[in-house]
């Protein structure tokens, strides 16, 4: 939702700079977070159902190679990883409950790709945009370790939010725009079964 995201953006500045916006609401005070699960067509829908989140893009971080295209990155050459960058307000919903999203869509344990997609392009990371997120995070992290919820190492990268490319056009909204193609991947992707596997009816 590039464009969407834009156009919010530029609506909360404008705004905010003819002074008829709260200050408490402000596009000053929104914030970004980025997150890698596997294929980011199933990303983005749990970040969207949820209130305080503005917009939500699939797209290409992580990796060397400038502007890739799709087929570049599911190559698995350029080092980008499948993500989803979203826009959220702080006031409303906050890190914390984004990175419990994140985990519960996500199979932590797995270091070689996300389900039945296989590759580095697909790795579960968080990319952080500030020292907050970060400490928010690894402690996030470090809790899964010693809940003894599981018995393996916890795979998912931490790592510095870098630039992020937005996919083209027909991959945004995928789960929306093409309903039928996105239910039948995820079916036969193993998706939900594994995510219930990991975490139990709580996914």
């Amino acid at each position: 939702m590039t464009i969407k995201r834009r156009f919010l953006l530029g609506l909360l500045l404008g705004y905010t700079l003819l002074g008829g916006w709260n200050t408490s609401a402000s596009a000053n005070q929104l914030a970004e977070a980025t997150f890698a699960g596997g294929c980011f067509w199933c990303m983005e829908k749990p970040f969207d159902q949820l209130p305080g989140v503005l917009s939500t893009t699939v797209g290409y971080t992580g990796g060397t190679t400038v502007n890739p295209t799709y087929k570049q990155v599911s190559s698995g050459t350029t080092g980008h990883a499948e993500a989803v960058q979203i826009v959220y307000d702080p006031a409303k919903i906050s890190y914390e409950r984004l990175l419990d999203v994140f985990w519960h869509n996500v199979d932590p344990l797995d270091a070689g790709g996300q389900f039945c997609d296989r590759g580095s392009q697909y790795r579960s990371s968080i990319f952080y945009h500030s020292d907050a997120q970060r400490k928010l995070a690894e402690k996030s992290k470090q809790a899964l370790v010693t809940s003894g919820r599981f018995s393996q190492p916890i795979a998912t990268q931490i790592v510095p939010a870098g630039k992020f490319y937005a996919a083209e056009g027909y991959h945004q909204n995928f789960y929306q725009t093409n309903s039928i193609k996105y239910n039948f991947y995820r079916f036969t992707c193993g998706r939900d079964q594994r995510l219930t596997e990991r975490w139990g009816s709580s996914h």
